[in-house]
């Protein structure tokens, strides 16, 4: 007798689109030399398709970590080289991005120059800093020198309010610390007490080669200032918490709170001199902070000020700035030996790196990108896998044991509303109010930075800017938005082994299909779930489904907490929570398209794999990564991904058809009894 979902696959089967390439012509899409077939599927998913790969493959000696991120990432950074160096060589018009892109380049390109001006361009605003005499001019540069990215300890933004996602709302949160995590400072693991001793040795020498006038125990006063922060700050799992985050006051009320801060004048100096209200995400924390200003010397604070200031503009400084810089940051806390070549620092700065960067001029650069390197045709097929996978959450959803259908109506509303973003931005980022400079790195730099901070403030008053992207398209990642209720996938993650047009749809839906439905997750999984439809933070679940979910999340918690990733170094379960939900729902999602995309016919057999064992090889190829122990340890704090062996093996071991695809049976090292599996959405 058919059952329920049954009927509902064959309904929805038939608004599928079915695989683009004929199964006669089309190729599996496997990477079968970097398998490793001595470890058997049902034991290590991720070491039978990668084992080969990772004894292979060195990690980059530029690199903290290596994968089939960062190998597209260093693709798409070739790419822009092209294009850059291609501005570069050429004469534009003044004030066209062309000329900018061209001379911020070669002012990063410059090093005769930088090396003649050393730490001078940093001279006015390391003036300012001496010039503070008291606590309100030092509140006052807390609020100025968010312009320049000088790094403090109150963090400010403008964001949309998340209790009304059709305005824009001023934040302040925590912030002022040098390493990755407050467990850094206050924990006494080697690894922790071997930074803290390596980033007092940093600031020695900082202040030496800046020439700056400092007492004998500079050092270890900034790493006690840093730990006097860093045992006020919140930790990352309560930072996660959406509702905990939440704290709107007026002006008035916050002053009142806070009477130890003049936030009248930090505002005004920021540039938001008429704000009436703030959201404060962390508000113990800035109970603490007024009163480390008060009992903290102002000669202390300045210290920490000058500090922090050369530290932020140290790449962009001659050599000596640069290698200090990365013998802490990157050699001492992600173990990586060798810095980047110029060429990919300087394009990383002119476009952008890693996710959420925009660089100095990067939709500028990221235009051309996508007109050279992202062809209409992945984009359409694009848009049929993101609708498949949103019609294979609405038959998820609807069949859901464990959630009431009061819920599932509000669940089903909220799907429908999810916008998709695909390739590239309809809306490019406005330039025209940058000056660049061919001869002026730092200034470039600091004109950047006020020109987006004036970008951001600019958004107050005014109705949210729904067209915006938090990525550019030469980006290798994908995001979603609870605010804006999206799903963002830029250009560049758009190819091989995420996606490939040319290829049977298993591995398309095993990689990108799978991305697609871990983003589309995000809107379920414990923080996203919190908002509804339109973006707002508001509850729309009954307490009864809300405590089933949290029971359900609560076992995938204890699932993640017992993988270890070094010896004693467990992943951190609660911290992890939210991408663990999104990467098991997400494949469900995902190899329920793929079957349902297939029309009612079975899938071919390609490379001696059915389709079923292809969707979840494509799984694994996309999580082939290897990491640096100090890269390790560092994520393991800070990442809120589990490490990508765990992310590979972890949601498989919930899903039935991964059981069925490899005929996985009691006794091999991925099972776990019926009654164990967890299936969320």
């Amino acid at each position: 007798m058919p059952t329920k979902i049954t009927m509902l696959l064959a309904l929805i089967a038939t608004t599928f689109v079915a695989p683009h390439v004929a199964a006669q012509e089309a190729k599996s899409g496997i990477d079968k030399i970097g398998f490793d077939k001595s470890v058997r599927v049902q034991d290590d998913l991720f070491l039978h398709v990668n084992g080969q790969w990772l004894i292979h493959t060195p990690i980059p000696p530029d690199k903290s970590n290596y994968g089939s991120f960062l190998i597209l990432q260093d693709e798409a950074l070739a790419h822009q080289r092209e294009i850059i160096e291609g501005a570069a060589a050429a004469s534009h018009a003044a004030g066209s991005d062309a000329q900018k892109v061209g001379d911020f380049y070669r002012s990063f390109m410059d090093e005769d120059r930088i090396e003649q001006l050393g730490v001078a361009p940093l001279g006015e605003m390391l003036a300012e800093i001496d010039a503070i005499r008291n606590v309100e001019q030092l509140v006052t540069y807390f609020g100025s020198s968010q312009a320049q990215g000088g790094g403090n300890p109150v963090g400010f933004y403008v964001d949309q309010d998340d209790k009304d996602s059709s305005r824009y709302l001023v934040a302040v949160i925590q912030s002022g610390t040098s390493l990755p995590d407050r467990d850094y400072y206050l924990e006494d693991d080697e690894k922790y007490t071997e930074a803290r001793a390596a980033l007092a040795a940093y600031v020695t020498k900082i202040f030496e080669l800046a020439k700056v006038d400092a007492p004998d125990n500079t050092a270890d006063a900034i790493v006690a200032l840093e730990k006097e922060l860093a045992a006020i700050q919140w930790p990352r799992t309560e930072l996660r918490d959406a509702d905990k985050r939440y704290n709107k006051f007026t002006i008035d009320q916050l002053t009142e709170k806070l009477p130890g801060i003049d936030w009248k004048t930090f505002f005004a100096h920021a540039g938001v001199d008429d704000v009436k209200e703030v959201n404060v995400n962390t508000p113990s924390f800035f109970e603490g902070l007024q009163e480390l200003i008060t009992k903290t010397p102002l000669e202390s604070w300045k210290l920490y000020l000058k500090f922090h200031l050369i530290d932020a503009y140290a790449p962009f400084l001659s050599r000596d700035f640069v290698d200090a810089h990365f013998d802490l940051h990157e050699k001492q806390l992600a173990g990586v030996p060798e810095q980047q070549p110029r060429w990919k620092r300087a394009v990383e700065a002119t476009a952008g790196g890693g996710a959420g960067s925009f660089g100095v001029l990067g939709d500028s650069v990221g235009k051309l990108y996508v007109q050279q390197h992202f062809p209409p045709e992945a984009k359409a097929q694009m848009d049929v896998l993101v609708q498949n996978l949103l019609k294979a959450y609405e038959v998820s959803i609807d069949d859901l044991t464990w959630m009431t259908p009061a819920t599932k109506e509000r669940a089903l509303a909220k799907l429908k509303k999810i916008r998709t973003k695909i390739g590239y931005t309809t809306k490019w980022r406005d330039y025209s109010q940058l000056q660049i400079k061919p001869d002026d790195l730092i200034g470039n730099m600091m004109r950047s930075a006020q020109v987006e901070h004036d970008r951001m403030i600019s958004k107050l008053g005014k109705p949210v800017d729904r067209e915006e992207w938090g990525m550019t398209p030469q980006t290798v990642n994908a995001y979603y938005n609870p605010g804006m209720n999206e799903i963002v996938f830029p250009a560049a993650i758009l190819q091989p082994p995420f996606f490939d047009p040319n290829v049977e749809n298993a591995v398309n839906y095993g990689g990108i299909g799978a991305v697609i439905g871990h983003e589309i997750s995000h809107g379920f999984d414990d923080q996203g779930s919190k908002y509804d439809g339109d973006g707002n933070l508001e509850n729309w679940w009954t307490d009864e489904d809300r405590a089933a979910f949290q029971q359900l999340t609560q076992r995938l918690v204890d699932q993640f907490s017992k993988y270890e990733a070094l010896p004693n170094k467990p992943v951190n379960g609660q911290l992890t929570l939210g991408e663990n939900i999104a990467d098991l729902s997400g494949m469900a999602i995902a190899h329920k398209a793929y079957v349902m995309s297939l029309g009612g016919k079975p899938s071919p057999e390609l490379d001696g794999y059915t389709g079923n064992q292809r969707f979840f090889i494509g799984w694994s190829q996309i999580w082939r990564r290897k990491y640096r122990d100090d890269e390790m340890v560092r994520r393991l704090l800070v990442d809120p991904h589990s490490p990508s062996q765990f992310r590979a093996n972890g949601p498989v071991s919930n899903l039935d058809t991964f059981y069925q695809a490899f005929g996985v049976k009691e006794g091999d090292k991925l099972f776990k009894a019926p009654e164990d599996r967890i299936q969320i959405w």
